[in-house]
């Protein structure tokens, strides 16, 4: 069976349509499945702005459907990753709630540090809601390393193989030339600490001074510095 966004027997009067070139600003006819087409006053090339990449970003068969992808949406399969990863998480600690919601802290929190800090989001996150999976609430030995589990689970995934290598080095703190991620180990670690900060500033004993001093001396990133400030403002209103 054939796509259905890509049948053209499903198509109507607004599935071809003209766009302003954005160099020369002459108009250019599209097709709704054109991925981007070639001026012809200017011969600049660009995207379909109207094109719903949507489907490509999770699909298989979305270079197969739909040719080679722009390179402005290259990015969508690897930043939707992280929703799968997010569920999958969710179903590995089934309703253990508190690990549940300190993952989607750490989340939180690495995509505040990573957008600021200009890292590769997409890897950070999916290494956010992994970083803890792989250690038991109840302090005994797991069975496999949290690298291990992660490995499973972004392999079911059909994860690309470089991000599968990135998102576990990270979680491994495995920095090399090849993946270079000495500021996203340290905006990992800063969003845990974060997190840890968010979770003792909801319980009912106080956070101490000298938990306080510990845990912002330990932040790598001024913006997490900001952020935790923030929390224990907030929490002493």
């Amino acid at each position: 069976m054939k796509c259905p966004g890509q049948d053209m027997q499903y198509w109507n009067e607004d599935s071809i349509y003209e766009v302003d070139c954005p160099k020369c600003h002459k108009p250019v006819e599209f097709y709704k499945d054109d991925t981007n087409r070639r001026c012809h006053h200017c011969n600049h090339r660009f995207v379909n702005p109207k094109m719903d990449f949507g489907c490509a970003a999770y699909c298989q068969y979305a270079e197969q459907c739909l040719g080679t992808l722009p390179e402005e949406f290259a990015g969508a399969q690897d930043a939707l990753l992280k929703d799968k990863v997010a569920v999958e998480v969710k179903r590995y600690f089934k309703t253990d709630f508190h690990r549940i919601g300190h993952a989607a802290r750490v989340a939180r929190y690495a995509e505040t540090l990573g957008k600021s800090e200009g890292a590769n989001v997409a890897v950070l996150l999916c290494a956010a809601y992994l970083h803890n999976i792989g250690n038991t609430s109840s302090g005994e030995e797991p069975e496999n390393s949290t690298s291990a589990i992660a490995t499973d689970i972004l392999t079911r995934l059909k994860t690309k193989t470089a991000m599968l290598e990135a998102v576990c080095a990270l979680l491994e703190k495995n920095n090399t030339a090849e993946t270079d991620l000495a500021l996203e180990i340290q905006l990992l670690d800063d969003a845990a600490r974060l997190a840890v900060l968010e979770e003792r500033c909801k319980q009912d004993d106080p956070v101490s001074s000298e938990e306080i001093e510990k845990i912002v001396a330990e932040l790598h990133s001024n913006e997490a510095r900001r952020l935790a400030e923030t929390l224990l403002a907030s929490a002493s209103a």
